[in-house]
């Protein structure tokens, strides 16, 4: 006999109901989670009357972009009145060689330690590794003395290298990690061809790494440009990566606080981190499982 109590799709009302408040209970989650950024969005559309009048949760009756031209343009951060505009490609000069750079040595460093192993391999792994759990407040004074030697203090140059040095621990991690799971037989093949180091790197390892290479480029970007405490250690002035930039600007106390032209800057300051994970945000966590098995 039929079950009479099952609907079409193959589910009891008691599944249906579940599944019902299941996603009723996630959408009410997202909803608390977005709320933030929607608040934010909605007071930098706003004039500051209408922030004054109004209330945090309520939209704007009508849409400003003023305080985003202002942020990016005009905003005064300590002696400057340049907006957020130089400050921003400061960030973009910083992260993109220094993501590009760490990356390649990554993999390189990764590729060496799996595929031509040597004596004290694992032991070099290890020192590297270790540098993973380094705190960021211990290296400032060794990192700052290091810049000063090499007169890049206070430099767009200075602030590349540092986060080449400290991101290279995670770097190796990751390319390490996903090179022990590739076939040893297609480097001891490539070498009988007469393959060298660089062309078996070239030819074979960087073509199978495209997964690994996307999870990198993403930690690399998000941790580089989200970083505040080495720009603010190591540069001034009108060599400030935007997240120093920012915080100056909300600082500033001189005339009417603008708190919709704080929360456009923030925006602006966020948007490359939150473009990068719309749009590539999906491969992260299949990249981080991929040749996490063999075979």
């Amino acid at each position: 006999m039929a079950d009479l109590s099952a609907l079409p799709g193959g589910q009891s009302p008691w599944q249906s109901a579940a599944r019902f408040g299941l996603y009723t209970l996630l959408l009410i989650f997202a909803a608390y989670y977005i709320l933030p950024l929607i608040v934010v969005l909605s007071t930098s559309l706003k004039d500051l009357d209408e922030i004054r009048n109004g209330t945090l949760l309520s939209l704007p009756t009508e849409i400003n972009f003023d305080a985003w031209g202002y942020a990016w343009n005009e905003a005064c951060i300590g002696v400057s009145c340049t907006g957020l505009k130089p400050y921003f490609w400061n960030s973009v000069a910083m992260t993109i060689p220094a993501v590009l750079i760490s990356t390649l040595l990554g993999a390189l460093t990764g590729y060496a330690l799996t595929k031509f192993k040597f004596k004290g391999a694992n032991l070099i792994f290890a020192m590297i590794l270790f540098g993973c759990f380094i705190p960021f407040q211990v290296v400032l004074l060794p990192m700052a003395q290091s810049l000063g030697y090499l007169r890049i203090a206070n430099t767009v140059p200075g602030l590349v290298l540092v986060h080449i040095v400290y991101g290279l621990p995670f770097t190796v991690l990751f390319f390490r990690n996903y090179y022990v799971n590739i076939p040893d037989d297609l480097i001891k093949a490539a070498t009988i061809d007469g393959a060298g180091f660089f062309m078996i790197f070239w030819r074979i390892m960087l073509p199978l790494s495209p997964p690994i290479i996307v999870v990198t480029i993403i930690w690399q970007f998000t941790q580089i440009w989200n970083d505040f405490l080495f720009g603010a250690s190591f540069t001034t002035g009108g060599g400030q990566p935007v997240t120093v930039a920012l915080n100056n600007l909300v600082n500033t106390t001189t005339g009417v606080k603008r708190y919709n032209v704080d929360m456009a800057a923030a925006l602006i300051t966020a948007a490359p981190t939150l473009v990068v994970y719309v749009l590539a945000g999906r491969y992260f966590v299949r990249g981080l499982t991929a040749g996490s098995v063999k075979g």
